[in-house]
Formats: structure tokens, C-alpha cells, sequence
């Protein structure tokens, strides 16, 4: 009879070795994203399986964020250092290495080694290694090191079962890499007693003596059981690359055609998929509205549920496209490339090159952006970098432009060769971007600190992005944001249906009048949509939204608009289905898309209400307005000030509502 055993396992690991491919190839689909206790900091957990020897093993994994040493000097080493001294000891250590460059690797391996934990080595990118004729003694090593060293390639699976197996089989090395003698001088009684004491000035040079004895024994094992040859083929190639990738011009260049590239595509290709679930949901539609009973839970279910739902489901795709190209920027090593080429630009603004990848993700979520800015160590680049993070147009946004650049511009519309919606779409990408920059100027002249500035930043070879690692995160990416985002929508869709087909006094009086015309004769369509209207407007959603027009009236917007403005404060994408369950909750005959119902809505003089110069208006307010709970409590976390966080909100909305007011007024 098999019995079971549970086992949990840390991913360690210095940035771009790989690690998190590593944690997809023995995850899969079956991982979950938190936050690390006491920080919001995502924490990656999934579940893996091995059976061996009549035993079912159960590998809960953690992938720990990346760290160079465990002498952390930002907040996402911090965080990985405190998890690894918390629960090390009831774990097995994975130190994922890349093995085409062991040398830099091994100092975090050998640190985790002396903290006397069970630990396994996982050799990665063990292809490449190969490739290059790199010749590594494995056994020559793992004897040295005391502890199993495993061959892997991540990105195709290689090597994942034998890893499996070395976890279930890990050890604690008996081998010692610190300076035993330097540690009894200070009084400290071994490594992690040493680790354990809070950093003071009297450390550093014991830090700097630590590191330079373990290169010495790092040197020596390298030197005698790892032979490589001079000239790698696949650096000297990625060094060729860089000569045109990271050119001071044509580096500026070709950054701006790959995200004109993407932007493209994003319109391009998803208009497809999108056409089809569009069609979908309003067959679907069709199809309850002919077979459930003509009741209010069926109103309920068809103009308020599947309507809110589909407001946001027809807006995979594009969002799909968005974490596929981040992903294999990302992986190819390019995004590291774009940080690069963007630090002198950064520095005339009071950032740097590190502030680079927390806006180029804040194209996919502000929240894990602002995360990201652990690892500005700058207190002001890093307050910088969260306070103008949230002008980065979001994947959220993403279904807001859609919807009004379609209702603007026709699909047909051409720039010479390029779609006209592509071109209009990166405009507002890129207008955030500009005021991203023109902010942090101002802050840079605002905020006072003395402390210096620097950016070192290795950077990794070219590598193809495995197809499974990118499939893995677009549909983990993409299922955290459909299921976070439907939560939140189809709560409110709920509370929008309810709200617009009940009222006061002057609702009941409607009613009361419409079924009254009814009684004498059926009603056409002209009178139906009249009465329509007249319940929506004194509708509890209604007499809401009329309360709150004169604020927004300025700038083109009408009580329905006003409404969906308030409800994508919960998420921005929410805007599109608001907008779909206002305009369905009282229409039970007809079936039309949300962009259909738009372009016939009039206003009261009978004239289109949404034309180029709304459309343009409430796109502006989208592109600047902070338009998200979630941003706003996240920079309240890692700022852990209320005054920056309330500047913020009210910057980006006096932004929004002056730049909506030009573009509809003048």
C-alpha cells in the first residue's frame, strides 16, 4: 500500500537564472498567487508531485523573489532573506543556478549551504551549457559541496523528474564556505547566528571580507572541475546583438517600432477572437431570452449577469496579447536591454534604469508594478517611480479604449499601411508614458535627498522563449485577472440591475403609465423606447446619477457615464460592463452589442451623443484618472504615507478632469 509524504520545497535564486521557468516547468497550472505575511510582495505557491518507491511525495513549492546574496539591499531581498531564515529549516532549499555562469551563482548557493539547511542545487540552462561546450565535473562538485547538484533545462522539462527525485533525497552539506576564524573574532558562533544579527555599520566590512573569502573557494572549485572556452559563442552573440540593440540611436529606435508592433497586433489580430465571443455571448443571450420564463431573474441573469460578464470576457484576447509580448520581452531578455537604453533618458528625470521595468510592466497591472520598485534602493527615484506608475495605461484600461476607439475611428481607417484604432491606442499609451516623465520632472525638483544614485544591472544573454513557459504565465496572468476582475463585476452588475429596475415615487408613477398604454394598445418600438428611458432616468441608478451630472457635465459626460465612473473605481475595466447593464437593464427585446447601443444613443436635441470630441474626452479622463482601489491601497502600503498616497489621487484627477474639459470644450 502507497503511503504519502509532504515536502516543502524554496526556489532561490539570483535574478535571470531562470527560476521562475523553473517554478512553471514542476508547477504547471496548479499555483496560486498571494502575498508574503506582513508585506504585499507576490507570493508565487504551487503543487507538484513524485512518486517513488511505493511513497507519493507532495512538493509544496515557493518561488522566493530573486536575490544576488543574503546580504539583501532592497525590499524583494528582503523579503526572500526573512522566508528563507523563517522557514528554512522545515524546507528543501532549491538554489537555482545558472549554470552557463556558476561562478556568480555559487555565492548565494554556498551562503544557503552554510546555513546548514537541506539544500539541492538545480544546474539550469543546461542546453546552453552544452551548446557552448562547457564542461562541468557534476560529481566532482556535488562531492565538494555536499549536496546533490541536478542538470536541468527548464524551459523543456529536462532534467525536472531527477530534480523531483534530489528534493525527496536532499541533505544537509556538511561542507562550510565562511571564515570560521573572522566570525569567532566579531563573537558570532556560526554563519546563521552571524546572518541573524540586525546590519549595522560594524558588519559591512565582515560582509566584504565574507564574500571575498568565499570567492576564493568559489575560484578554486570552478577553476579545477569547470572548463569553458574563452569566447562563449552564445555572450559573444548577445554581444553582437547589443552592439545595435543598445545603441545610443537606433536602441531608442527600435524599442519605439517593437511597441508600435505591439500595439498593432493587439488591434489587429484580436479583432477576430473578440468578433466571435461577441457573437457567442449575444446567441447566448438570444437563446435564454427565447427558453427561460419571462420573470425578473431571468432579466436578472440575461441584462445584468452575462452582460456585466461579457463586458469583460470579449476583452480577453487583446489582454491575452498584452502579457504574451511582456512575457517574451521578458524572457528573450530584451526587457533588460530596454532598461538599459532607457537610463540616461531616466536619470534627466530624477530616475534610472531601474525604474524602467516597473513602468514597462505597468503596461499589464499598476499594483505589482509598485511592487517592483522594491528594487529602487533611491528613496526619492523610488517614491518617483510609484507616485507617476499609475499614468502607465493598464491592461485595464485596455477594454475602455477599445470600446471608445471603435466607437471614434472605423475599423477600415488607415495610417498608409497601419490599422488607425493600432495608431490611436499606442497615442494614449504613449501620452501616459509622456506625463509619466513630466511628473517625475516636477517631483525631481520638489523632493529634497542627498542620497546617491546608481544602476548596475547585468545583462542576460539573448535566449528563445520556451513556448510552455510563455503559455503557462499569459494563462495564469490572464486567469488572476478574469477571475479577480469577474468577482468584482458581476457583484456589481447585480447591484447595477437591482438598482436601475427599482425606484421611488416617480418610477412607480412610470410604470403605472406604461401599463396603462399598454392596456389600450400595443406598444411600438418608439413608445417602448420612450418609457424605457423614462424608468431608467427615475430609476434608484437613475436619480444617483443625476445627482452627480453637474460635476461632470463639462466635460461631456451624462448621468450614465457618471455612474460607470464611479462603479471602475473597484477595477477600471468595470466601465465596460457597467455600461453594458445600464444599457440592457431595461431593453428585454432587443439583442445588440454594447457598441451598437452606443452609437444609436441620441442625446435630448436628438443628435449623436457619442461623437469624436466625448469619445476623446472620456478617453482622456481614463488615460490620467486613478481609477483603481487596488493601486490606491498599494501605494498606501509601500509608501506608508497617507499624505503621498491622497497627492497622488488628487494629481491624476485635477490631470483628468482639466485635459477631459480642453478636449471637449476646445
Amino acid at each position: 500500500m502507497s503511503k504519502d509524504a509532504h515536502t516543502n520545497v524554496l526556489l532561490i535564486g539570483n535574478p535571470n537564472a531562470g527560476k521562475t521557468t523553473l517554478f512553471n516547468a514542476l508547477t504547471g497550472l496548479h499555483q496560486k498567487t498571494g502575498n508574503y505575511a506582513g508585506v504585499t510582495v507576490d507570493k508565487y505557491t504551487g503543487i507538484s508531485s513524485y512518486n517513488s518507491k511505493g511513497i507519493n511525495h507532495k512538493l509544496s513549492i515557493t518561488d522566493l523573489p530573486g536575490t544576488y546574496s543574503l546580504f539583501p539591499k532592497s525590499l524583494d531581498e528582503d523579503v526572500s532573506f526573512n522566508y528563507l531564515m523563517e522557514h528554512g529549516q522545515e524546507s528543501v532549499v532549491v538554489v537555482v543556478c545558472d549554470a552557463t555562469n556558476l561562478k556568480r551563482n555559487l555565492l548565494l548557493a554556498t551562503q544557503v549551504i552554510d546555513l546548514k539547511l537541506k539544500t539541492v542545487i538545480a544546474l539550469n540552462f543546461f542546453d546552453e551549457v552544452e551548446k557552448q561546450n562547457i564542461k562541468i565535473n557534476i560529481n566532482a562538485l556535488s562531492e565538494m559541496l555536499g549536496l546533490s547538484l541536478v542538470a536541468v533545462n527548464s524551459r523543456n522539462g529536462e532534467g525536472i523528474e531527477n530534480l523531483k527525485k534530489a528534493i525527496t533525497e536532499a541533505q544537509v552539506s556538511k561542507a562550510s564556505f565562511y571564515d570560521i576564524n573572522e566570525l569567532n573574532k566579531k563573537g558570532f558562533a556560526n554563519y546563521t547566528n552571524f546572518l541573524s544579527q540586525p546590519k549595522k555599520e560594524s558588519n559591512n566590512k565582515l560582509e566584504v571580507s565574507d564574500k571575498t573569502y568565499r570567492y576564493s573557494a568559489i575560484n578554486y572549485l570552478t577553476a579545477k572541475h569547470i572548463i569553458s572556452p574563452v569566447d562563449l559563442k552564445l555572450k559573444q552573440l548577445s554581444q553582437n546583438i547589443d552592439k545595435i540593440i543598445t545603441h545610443k540611436i537606433f536602441g531608442y529606435v527600435i524599442l519605439l517600432i517593437i511597441l508600435f508592433l505591439m500595439f498593432q497586433s493587439i488591434f489587429y489580430i484580436a479583432q477576430f477572437p473578440m468578433q466571435w465571443i461577441e457573437d457567442g455571448f449575444m446567441y447566448l443571450k438570444e437563446f435564454l431570452k427565447n427558453n427561460l420564463p419571462s420573470n425578473k431573474i431571468s432579466e436578472l441573469l440575461i441584462n445584468g449577469v452575462i452582460s456585466g460578464i461579457s463586458g469583460v470576457v470579449i476583452f480577453i484576447p487583446q489582454i491575452a496579447l498584452l502579457f504574451l509580448f511582456i512575457t517574451i520581452l521578458e524572457d528573450s531578455g530584451y526587457m533588460a536591454r530596454a532598461s538599459f537604453i532607457l537610463d540616461k533618458l531616466m536619470k534627466r528625470f530624477g530616475l534610472n534604469g531601474k525604474s524602467v521595468i516597473p513602468l514597462i510592466s505597468g503596461t499589464a497591472c499598476a499594483v505589482p508594478s509598485i511592487m517592483a520598485t522594491r528594487t529602487i534602493s533611491n528613496y526619492k527615484e523610488r517614491i518617483i517611480t510609484i507616485f507617476i506608475l499609475p499614468l502607465i495605461s493598464c491592461s485595464a484600461r485596455l477594454p475602455v479604449y477599445t470600446l471608445l476607439i471603435s466607437l471614434m475611428i472605423k475599423n477600415t481607417s488607415k495610417v498608409f499601411l497601419f490599422n488607425l484604432q493600432g495608431v490611436m491606442l499606442m497615442l494614449m499609451y504613449a501620452l501616459g508614458f509622456a506625463m509619466t516623465l513630466i511628473t517625475a520632472w516636477i517631483l525631481k525638483k520638489v523632493i529634497k535627498n542627498k542620497e546617491n544614485s546608481f544602476f548596475i544591472m547585468e545583462l542576460p544573454t539573448y535566449r528563445l522563449p520556451h513556448v510552455r513557459n510563455i503559455f503557462l504565465t499569459v494563462i495564469n496572468k490572464v486567469k488572476i485577472f478574469v477571475f479577480d476582475a469577474g468577482k468584482i463585476i458581476v457583484s456589481i452588475s447585480i447591484i447595477l440591475w437591482i438598482l436601475s429596475n427599482y425606484g421611488g415615487r416617480e418610477f412607480n408613477k412610470v410604470k403605472e403609465q406604461r401599463a396603462l398604454f399598454e392596456k389600450q394598445q400595443p406598444l411600438n418600438d418608439s413608445v417602448s423606447n420612450h418609457f424605457n428611458n423614462l424608468e431608467l432616468e427615475t430609476s434608484y441608478i437613475g436619480t444617483l446619477g443625476h445627482v452627480i451630472e453637474p460635476v461632470i457635465k463639462p466635460l461631456g459626460f451624462d448621468w450614465k457615464i457618471g455612474i460607470a465612473i464611479i462603479t471602475s473605481f473597484a477595477a477600471r475595466e468595470v466601465f465596460v460592463g457597467t455600461m453594458a447593464t445600464i444599457y440592457e437593464s431595461r431593453d428585454s427585446e432587443n439583442v445588440m452589442s454594447i457598441k451598437e447601443k452606443l452609437m444609436l444613443e441620441q442625446t435630448q436635441d436628438g443628435k449623436p451623443m457619442y461623437t469624436f470630441k466625448l469619445c476623446l474626452s472620456l478617453l482622456l479622463f481614463y488615460v490620467f484618472a486613478l481609477q483603481c482601489m487596488s493601486t490606491i491601497a498599494t501605494t498606501k502600503r509601500e509608501t506608508k504615507s497617507t499624505f503621498i498616497t491622497i497627492m497622488q489621487f488628487v494629481y491624476m484627477f485635477a490631470l483628468a478632469y482639466l485635459s477631459s474639459f480642453i478636449a471637449f470644450n476646445i
